[in-house]
């Protein structure tokens, strides 16, 4: 008898005299406007302290509004905010359902590792020893300082042989490099260069980019200008590159949902989002939040991807594999 009580108060009228269908509009508004949110976050304007960009570095974050509402809409007894909850849920899972499935399997014969290491890491020897530890074909590494390069070297000179650094960039290789070259993504000192690994099953062009770095502050919101304008010159050169076999590594300091990169992401494919498992959050390290690491390429299959274990970064290391 209890439960048909309360099944008779969800389906009859509030003290106001409100049916299930007249109640929680609020809560229904809030629901369809993040709907809106995430259907249409191409079309949140970036004038605004770059606000656009920054929604879309945190989309997969938006999805955990439904939950709340989800206990709003129960609470208040609404069918009204129930239905309206359907719009958000399909879109998001629209957008990153595809991501939650573990996509990773079959045969390799390259793999890449990723890693911002901090230009304030001071644990660099166990660094290196983590990324090594997924026994990776080339390591690219970003922040690198002149204190920390000698130790680097020191680490990973015995297995990786072949390296070549410019400005804060660097690339390992346990296949020869040629062509090495810096990339001016038009910020006034090097932070990418160009390199060809000649791998058993033919050459493949390794870009390591760091891009500049996104602020969130008061005055200026979301400054991203300088990110922006270097995401157009890397880009310009990944159009422009010869080799049909491009691997691209990186800082990106932006999603693959973030417009402002779209020159870079509209060539490439994301390792993760095709063979990963998860969303691969690299950022912060202690409780990622994004991923602004990127493992991208062309002209190869990723076959896996997965994110490495925290180190003295700032960041967390992430890891693929590849079938040339």
């Amino acid at each position: 008898m209890a439960f048909v009580g309360r099944d008779l108060h969800w389906r009859g009228r509030d003290g106001k005299g409100r049916s299930t269908w007249r109640r929680g509009w609020v809560a229904a508004g809030l629901a369809l406007l993040v709907g809106c949110v995430l259907a249409f976050h191409r079309q949140i304007p970036d004038q605004l302290g770059n606000f656009g960009s920054l929604t879309e570095t945190f989309l997969p974050w938006v999805g955990l509004a439904v939950p709340v509402l989800l206990v709003v809409a129960l609470l208040r007894r609404s069918a009204t905010a129930l239905a309206a909850l359907l719009a958000p849920t399909l879109v998001w899972l629209l957008l990153f359902g595809g991501l939650l499935t573990d996509k990773s399997g079959g045969s390799y014969d390259f793999t890449a590792v990723q890693h911002n290491i901090d230009a304030s890491n001071t644990q660099v020897v166990s660094t290196m020893d983590t990324l090594m530890q997924a026994k990776p074909d080339v390591i690219s590494l970003e922040e690198i300082t002149s204190a920390q390069l000698p130790t680097i070297e020191r680490t990973l000179g015995g297995s990786y042989p072949y390296h070549a650094v410019e400005g804060t960039v660097g690339l390992w290789s346990k296949d020869p490099l040629t062509d090495i070259q810096p990339v001016d993504i038009k910020i006034g000192w090097i932070r990418a260069l160009r390199a060809t690994v000649q791998t058993p099953q033919g050459p493949l062009a390794v870009y390591v980019a760091h891009m500049p770095s996104v602020r969130v502050n008061f005055d200026n919101g979301f400054t991203a200008n300088q990110r922006d304008h270097s995401a157009e010159a890397l880009g310009e050169a990944l159009s422009a590159e010869p080799l049909k076999k491009v691997l691209l590594l990186g800082d990106m300091n932006g999603t693959m949902n973030d417009r402002a990169l779209a020159p870079v992401t509209m060539q490439l494919q994301s390792a993760q989002g095709s063979a990963g498992g998860g969303f691969g959050f690299s950022w912060p390290s202690q409780f990622p939040m994004a991923r602004i690491d990127q493992i991208m390429s062309r002209g190869i299959t990723p076959t896996s991807a997965w994110v490495l274990p925290r180190t003295g970064s700032d960041h967390r290391p992430i890891a693929a594999h590849f079938e040339l």
